[in-house]
């Protein structure tokens, strides 16, 4: 490993040191047969590791979600990563899930998302920046398949594609709001037929959903296959499969599929693989990587991303009747900076703090209650910031208590697993007591679209009603007639606010929320439904934190943080 790497490392808190890769998988028992190199520190796992793992073993999953967010998140990868370790620590075998990072975010507002401290995953730069070549395979699948649409319409248009009714966007995984509404075709007829399009991030593509769902190569052909890309001129469903396009994105797609394998700062397993956004995608992990954690380890700590109404409402309700996979028990991450946020607006402002934190445990009662809905167990992780004043921390507990929720205070960024060792032991407790036959999505899977929106809406952001503008009732009726009414849907909304108005905090109740548009996504299997003015593809802020960014002389990348 380049030097430069790990004085990068050192000097935002991780462990100096890595281990070899090779010694990660032997904790694992994976032999080499199963491991694809990726340099020394990462490799991928091949898919006939599924068939091998230890056959006996089932291990029990933990869905790590959060209260409504701050700007800069409430550490849901530092407490994954630490409740992983400490887990570990606790003599449990143990393995963190976690989702790969966008370069949207890491260039933009966030930095980077490999957790932080004594709670990171590692080699960061490398799973920061191009990890594996994942995104990057699966932006070229996505754009190789609308370059075959304005190829066949250029040369025959034999399927007789109705160029005013295709929805197959294009994608870049970078935040970049000038791609949003774009014209192809410019500049004469050899350049093929002029039409409107746009951009989306990576993260939204349904190419990314589509990998983070897929169970084998069989399901991804399958579900490549049924991308509906349009409609022809009579109205007919077309789909990737009659453009003949599904074989070359399984190429592009071949190694991108296998979940990557790493380590955390203290050397516990992890496997990062996919990276759907949780505010305009399923959010989450792919199905892949936790089913090979739970054939390898007792424990899988999978995060889901954002708050509880997004990241952990569509993995009950999307991943979970797709994948099987039923989580053993629930940590809700609360922080006493977010509860001051969430309770400081609703009056305006002018609140002590700790005035605040009380009126924003509004915002956690809601998000308790929505998983008390969903019938898992539930523990509240209070993630500690050295700036917390103890106060607002024994507040927050005795809220839990009240609440009949148990909570333990995690020091995961400061110390690593040793400062979740109560967390841990509480999450175990929850998850011997499971009862999966409880564990169920909100909604069956034969209710309405327009059914399923508003009982979202109305059971876990707690809104009175749901306006359906002109363009998204017409988009729904026809997925509707067409028979895609079955699926479920993924809401594309503000992770700011429980609504649909990011300004609005606590946990606001008698508003209505606004439905813009829907789209199909039927190979990834669900309807996405935009929510206010969500966009699909995010915007540089007037200071991104790519001006932060730099390599020194000696190959050092600076400011990623």
């Amino acid at each position: 490993m380049p030097s430069g790497v790990v004085d990068a490392e050192t000097a935002r808190g991780a462990t100096p040191g890595l281990k070899l890769i090779r010694e990660i998988a032997d904790k694992l028992g994976i032999s080499d047969e199963y491991l694809e190199y990726y340099g020394k520190h990462t490799a991928k796992l091949r898919l006939e590791l599924l068939a091998a793992a230890e056959p006996n073993r089932q291990g029990k999953l933990i869905l790590v979600t959060a209260i409504t967010p701050t700007h800069l998140g409430e550490g849901k990868t530092v407490v994954s990563i630490g409740l992983a370790q400490a887990l570990e620590r606790s003599g449990k075998k143990a393995i963190a899930t976690l989702r790969e990072p966008s370069l949207g975010p890491v260039f933009g507002l966030k930095g980077g998302a490999t957790g932080g401290g004594r709670s990171q995953v590692l080699p960061s730069e490398n799973i920061n920046l191009h990890f594996n070549g994942d995104f990057h395979a699966i932006t070229a699948a996505h754009n190789l398949l609308a370059a075959m649409i304005d190829s066949h319409i250029h040369h025959s248009n034999s399927l007789r594609i109705d160029v005013d009714s295709i929805f197959w966007p294009r994608t870049i995984d970078m935040n970049d709001r000038a791609l949003r509404h774009v014209i192809v075709g410019l500049g004469g007829k050899v350049n093929g037929p002029p039409r409107q399009t746009g951009f989306v991030i990576t993260a939204a593509s349904e190419l990314m959903a589509i990998l983070a769902l897929a169970n084998s190569r069989q399901d991804l052909r399958r579900r490549l296959g049924e991308i509906v890309i349009g409609f022809d001129l009579d109205g007919g469903v077309l789909r990737a499969k009659d453009l003949e396009a599904t074989g070359a994105m399984m190429v592009l797609l071949n190694e991108a599929i296998m979940p990557n394998l790493v380590q955390t700062t203290e050397h516990t397993p992890a496997i990062v693989h996919a990276g759907p956004f949780a505010n305009i995608a399923h959010g989450t992990s792919s199905v892949l990587a936790q089913k090979m954690a739970l054939q390898l380890a007792d424990y899988a700590v999978n995060e889901t991303g954002f708050g509880a109404d997004l990241g952990a409402e569509k993995y009950f309700d999307v991943v979970m009747p797709s994948s099987g996979l039923k989580p053993s028990a629930a940590v809700l991450i609360a922080s006493a900076r977010a509860l001051i946020e969430q309770g400081a607006g609703l009056d305006g402002g002018g609140r002590s703090d700790t005035a605040a934190l009380r009126a924003g445990f509004s915002n956690l009662a809601r998000h308790m209650d929505n998983m008390r809905k969903f019938g898992v167990p539930l523990v509240v992780a209070v993630n500690r910031f050295a700036t917390d004043k103890r106060q607002h921390i024994d507040l927050i507990q005795d809220f839990c208590r009240v609440s009949g929720v148990e909570s333990a205070v995690s020091d995961a960024f400061e110390k690593g697993g040793e400062g979740s060792l109560e967390l841990a032991e509480k999450v175990v407790s929850a998850a011997a007591a499971a009862e999966p036959e409880r564990v169920q999505p909100l909604y069956p899977p034969e209710m309405g679209i327009e059914q399923k929106v508003e009982k979202v809406a109305k059971e876990i952001y707690g809104g009175a009603g749901v306006y359906f503008e002109t363009a998204a009732r017409k988009a729904i009726r026809k997925f509707s007639e067409l028979g895609f009414g079955h699926l479920p849907v993924c809401m594309a909304k503000t992770q700011s606010s429980f609504s649909d108005n990011p300004k609005l905090t606590g946990a606001p109740q008698g508003w209505t929320m606004t439905v813009t548009d829907a789209h199909l996504a039927a190979g990834a299997g669900f309807i996405v439904v935009i929510a206010g003015n969500m966009l699909l593809m995010p915007g540089l802020g007037k200071l991104p934190q790519a001006v932060k960014m730099s390599v020194d002389d000696a190959g050092c990348i600076i400011g990623l943080r």
